[in-house]
């Protein structure tokens, strides 16, 4: 009987380890080792076998201040306000018939939309397709999954801000990727895109603050890699990949393409760098006082559009996942409330709104 319950133990583990292994295999998770690994190692920002934020910046905080406290919290919380109860509003726009000939924004939800900017079009972090794995993490809110990839038109820069499921989604990357002419991204996401069958000649790796002027893109502008205070974790490898803002500059105009990260320093110092942008997209949404170092809380959030003196802004990382325990609607209140304070320009659409800047 001993024996038996043993194999029976035996057979039950051995399941779970193949399963597990088979699950870690999938191509969703990438390389387990960079192969550019000598230039994340060469980088200034890369000390004691990782990426380190300019600041010292702890990942939890406050009473529940660990991973597994955070996500127990998480998982346990039955707030139903942190999901709409009725479909949001949402316009499928046909996106190959918009004109290149003026500057406009779509927003798909959470952080994913595309910018046409002095003719070209500029894709940030589209997540379209949640296929198993990330579908078990991000689930849309009713009525905001309308948008697949083959709706988008041809890419001519797609921007990666850093390697975050609900950032940078495999199935969406994998089916859009002979319709993109290059990639912006930052150290050790090129590792990822080649493994998913991006050509190398196509992706430009960035460290922060280094910049690629129009001579090395194929298209006319310039753009500035920025840094974020954030962290990477794709899977059991912490900060192995650098996170990182962007600022785009071409037409006489400057789009600040924000990322995730909580409040410091650097956007006071953007603005001495750059002076006032046109468009800032900001994040706004799944914040938490748990994690105030490496998402923006409504309180930073005035923060940040008061360093940066945007003349207009359009906040994202909201109104398609809950990946917090806020209020859904929240974030948009919050950015309202900032706005009407201070006299800002607040773009505010549903998906899939044409919004002109």
């Amino acid at each position: 009987m001993r024996m038996k319950l043993l194999l029976i133990i035996l057979g039950v583990v051995l399941l779970l380890v193949g399963t597990g292994l088979a699950v870690l295999s999938h191509t969703a998770f990438g390389l387990w080792r960079h192969v550019s690994k000598v230039r994340i190692q060469a980088s200034p920002n890369y000390r004691d076998g990782m990426f380190q934020n300019q600041l010292p910046t702890p990942q939890f905080t406050g009473d529940t201040a660990s991973t597994s406290g955070t996500l127990w919290r998480f998982l346990t919380n039955k707030d139903t306000l942190r999901v709409p109860q009725q479909p949001l509003p949402a316009i499928k726009t046909d996106l190959n018939s918009l004109p290149t000939d003026s500057d406009w924004l779509i927003w798909f939800g959470h952080s994913s939309y595309l910018f046409c900017l002095n003719g070209k079009r500029f894709l940030v972090d589209p997540l379209l397709k949640p296929e198993w794995p990330s579908s078990m993490m991000l689930k849309a809110f009713p009525g905001t999954d309308i948008y697949r990839p083959e709706d988008l038109p041809d890419i001519d820069v797609l921007f990666i801000t850093h390697e975050h499921w609900d950032h940078m989604d495999y199935a969406t990357l994998r089916d859009i990727r002979h319709r993109v002419r290059q990639v912006i991204c930052p150290l050790g996401i090129a590792d990822y895109l080649r493994y998913w069958g991006y050509a190398n000649d196509i992706i430009t790796e960035m460290d922060w603050y280094d910049k690629v002027e129009s001579g090395k893109l194929k298209v006319e502008s310039q753009i500035t890699c920025l840094p974020s205070r954030h962290f990477s974790n794709r899977l059991l490898r912490r900060n192995q990949t650098l996170w990182a803002s962007f600022m785009v500059e071409a037409g006489g105009r400057k789009i600040f393409i924000g990322g995730d990260g909580g409040y410091d320093k650097r956007f006071r110092e953007i603005y001495e760098l750059f002076g006032a942008v046109d468009l800032a997209l900001l994040e706004n949404g799944q914040y938490n006082a748990n994690w105030k170092y490496i998402h923006t809380t409504p309180e930073d959030l005035e923060k940040v559009i008061l360093d940066l003196q945007a003349k207009q802004v359009f906040t994202v990382h909201h109104d398609k996942f809950a990946l917090s325990v806020h209020p859904w609607y929240e974030p948009d209140s919050v950015a309202h409330n900032i706005a009407t304070r201070h006299s800002i320009h607040l773009l505010d659409a549903p998906i899939g709104t044409i919004v002109k800047f």
